[in-house]
């Protein structure tokens, strides 16, 4: 970035209105030891008070909300030793108890993010998006995993200044400076993660996640777990039904990664080159493209305000901008804090991408690029993005109003995952032969804390992922997902033994709020009864209901009643900051 105030990331602290006090094994996936009794209280009366509001006018069940805090064993391999706590949130089934099926836990990925928040936003709008009969059969249940959050955390900073200073000016690195500053930001947080003994820094891979998630399911007296993850979710949910392929009654993993290029076992390159989200990003802009194209500038509302409506004419012109950016970038006046910067290549590039993961604000990503593509005065263009900013529900990383570790969570957990080089010659040249031409730097660079990290999981999942569940794993892929890319739901359902794969036509990231007229419709159905018979495809948006993506993303007209796909559109603002798996 030019300056950490632009570095427009997706606000992992969106909720942050309360908090709350509090290798496979030998033998065997399953976690030794007795499982935990939850003691369940109310909490978030306040908020629950203010979502009740929406539910009524929504014609939904009210809401109210169950907290606990649970010991579990820091290591498995000593289940009787020290413990640490997760943190759990409830929202009850709205259904008589004769007809609740069970508890359904939700994980919305990061690594790092944030369970409990998940739940509380998403949970009181399950049955618009997954069918009433979910909202009412299922006690939906989130948890911060272990060191992340409310639960025992990882904290290696003493508030978010002292966080934000590992990220270094540019958002990605291209210049021998902005490497050098990379690598030092890199070294900042490996350097405060050693000190000390840092718990549960040595044990936060997923497969002890997975482990606790099998505890807590034994907690709560089901006999197979109901789970849904989304993003990074996906590889908790795929490691889950290979360390406990008995345990699983319905699972459903949503904007998938591939598992084997996740844990990157050869370490020849960086596991986020692996996983080549590059090539899913630049599918998606693609479509951005041919969206924009479609709905043509006119200066109204609904038009794409960077295309003249003649096909190619958004990707000649977005091209256009990052090369001029390239040795002319914008200077930038923010009026938050009363400074001048500048809006450098990186930048852009790293907004589009951030735009990219949710299609609702693809009308906004064609405002910006006219505003750059014009040149627009600093004030004008500081202005626009701090209304950006609002717009879209995304912050910098000085944004966060009090210190949430997912500094150090996403590399305690992808890092413990992942096998890495560890010469930065790597990141700067990773020598593979398609690499796309705006987005593969900067998710290159995305792991690079791994060269450095100073801690190890021994107990972390390595493979393999062939695991038969007794019911079929439902693998849901964006065909245009910007990080997780539709290849990876692909290779999934070919590795589980029993998998069902939905294809989406439809960009962004994850289909959760995009396509809930058909895969949201297909995941209730599933969770109800897990031998549903399931569709293979969803057509999008302009199949289904002939709208183009960028015409529903621009404002409503005043008094727009929050019905239908525009609360999908403010669902997907709340959860996206949960669900980012964003470099």
């Amino acid at each position: 970035m030019s300056k950490p105030v632009f570095r427009t990331v997706a606000a992992l602290a969106a909720l942050l209105v309360s908090t709350l006090a509090v290798g496979i094994p030998a033998a065997s996936g399953a976690p030794p030891g007795e499982a935990p009794k939850i003691s369940w209280s109310p909490c978030y009366k306040k908020l629950a008070t203010e979502i009740n509001a929406d539910m009524a006018m929504l014609g939904q069940p009210e809401v109210s909300y169950e907290c606990a805090s649970v010991p579990v064993p820091l290591d498995y391999d000593q289940p009787n030793g020290p413990t640490i706590r997760l943190s759990l949130v409830r929202l009850p089934a709205s259904g008589p108890e004769a007809e609740r099926i069970g508890s359904l836990f939700v994980n919305p990925g990061g690594p790092g993010g944030s369970g409990v928040d998940f739940a509380v936003f998403f949970g009181p709008f399950a049955g618009l998006e997954l069918g009433e009969q979910v909202r009412e059969s299922f006690d939906i249940i989130g948890m911060d995993p272990r060191g992340v959050g409310r639960s025992s955390a990882l904290k290696c900073f003493g508030n978010v200044g002292k966080a934000v200073e590992v990220f270094p000016w540019a958002a990605y690195p291209i210049s021998p400076e902005e490497i050098e500053a990379q690598i030092a930001g890199d070294a900042l947080l490996a350097e405060a993660c050693a000190s000390g003994t840092k718990r549960p820094s040595e044990h936060m891979s997923t497969a002890n996640v997975a482990r606790d998630l099998d505890l807590l399911r034994e907690a709560v007296g089901d006999a197979g777990l109901n789970y849904l993850g989304l993003s990074y979710g996906s590889f908790l949910g795929t490691v889950y039904a290979n360390l406990f392929p008995d345990n699983v009654r319905a699972m459903v993993i949503d904007g998938v990664l591939d598992p084997v290029a996740w844990t990157n076992e050869k370490a020849e390159l960086p596991f986020s080159t692996e996983l080549r989200s590059d090539l899913g990003a630049g599918a998606a802009l693609q479509k951005f493209f041919e969206l924009c194209d479609a709905t043509p500038g006119d200066g109204g509302d609904g038009s794409c305000l960077i295309s003249d409506g003649t096909a190619g004419d958004a990707a000649a012109r977005f091209e256009a901008i990052i090369e001029r950016l390239e040795d002319s970038p914008l200077e930038v006046f923010d009026p938050f804090v009363g400074e001048t910067f500048v809006l450098a290549q990186q930048d852009v590039i790293a907004i589009t991408l951030s735009i990219l993961y949710n299609p609702f604000d693809y009308y906004f990503l064609g405002e910006l690029l006219a505003f750059v593509e014009a040149g627009a005065p600093p004030a004008d263009m500081g202005a626009f993005l701090r209304e950006l900013e609002t717009e879209t529900a995304l912050v910098s990383k000085r944004g966060f109003p009090q210190y949430d570790n997912f500094v150090e969570a996403f590399p305690a957990v992808g890092c413990s995952d992942t096998r890495n080089p560890t010469d930065y010659a790597v990141w700067q040249d990773t020598g593979i032969a398609d690499p796309d031409p705006y987005f593969a730097k900067i998710w290159d660079w995305a792991s690079s804390p791994c060269a450095q990290w100073p801690r190890e999981d021994e107990d972390r999942y390595d493979g393999g992922f062939g695991a038969d569940t007794p019911s079929q794993v439902l693998v849901i892929g964006n065909l245009y997902d910007p990080a997780t890319r539709y290849e990876g739901a692909v290779t999934v359902s070919e590795l589980l033994g029993n998998a069902h794969l939905l294809t989406v036509d439809d960009p962004g990231h994850t289909s959760l709020g995009i396509n809930s007229f058909c895969a949201g419709e297909a995941t209730g159905d599933y969770l109800i009864d897990p031998d549903e018979s399931l569709p293979d495809f969803c057509p999008g948006l302009e199949d289904a209901v002939g709208l183009n993506w960028i015409d529903l993303g621009s404002p409503p007209p005043d008094g727009d009643e929050p019905t239908g796909l525009r609360v999908a559109d403010q669902l997907r603002h709340r959860l996206l900051p949960e669900i980012s798996y964003m470099p």
